[in-house]
């Protein structure tokens, strides 16, 4: 036990933070249109390892979790078709930044999930995740991501 986790959990965890600080540089990179092949690989895997890692822990029924997960897979595999078979040839730079984006948006939207219901003060503001705190801190980030995605589509040009 690590932290009081399992291993696999701590190891989830730690995927998960390094796929959003890579996010984060890849987000940065788009706005300001330059090329991180590095950052970029590292921000697909782990972000790919994390949605798929989830699955592994154990359920009887099918969770928003797992839905997540799925969905997120589905765009990583969009963003991972027009980044390396496609190489944002016309029409795939942008639906490559739209799917990295979403990507990013989708790690950092189970993350206010898990602030929520694993942070004491958080918790106590919204305990069922129904409770206006919640859907204030994901609507904000949601817009967030919307106007980033937008100037990063404006702006990326490899």
């Amino acid at each position: 036990m690590l932290f009081g986790m399992s291993t696999f959990t701590f190891a989830h965890v730690a995927i998960s933070v390094l796929a959003i600080l890579s996010g984060i540089v890849v987000m940065q990179s788009l706005l300001v249109s330059k090329w991180r092949g590095a950052w970029t690989a590292l921000f697909l895997l782990t972000t790919a390892i994390t949605s798929a890692s989830g699955f592994g822990f154990a359920r009887d029924q099918v969770l928003p979790s797992h839905v997540v997960s799925v969905i997120s897979l589905l765009v990583l595999a969009i963003a991972a078709l027009a980044l390396y078979g496609k190489h944002l040839i016309f029409k795939w730079r942008w639906i490559y930044v739209v799917a990295a984006v979403i990507s990013l948006y989708l790690n950092v939207f189970v993350l206010i999930v898990q602030l929520f219901q694993k942070v004491p003060a958080l918790h106590a503001l919204a305990p069922t995740q129904a409770e206006a705190p919640f859907a204030i801190t994901q609507g904000a980030v949601l817009l967030a991501f919307v106007v980033l995605g937008f100037f990063a589509v404006r702006r990326f040009r490899p």
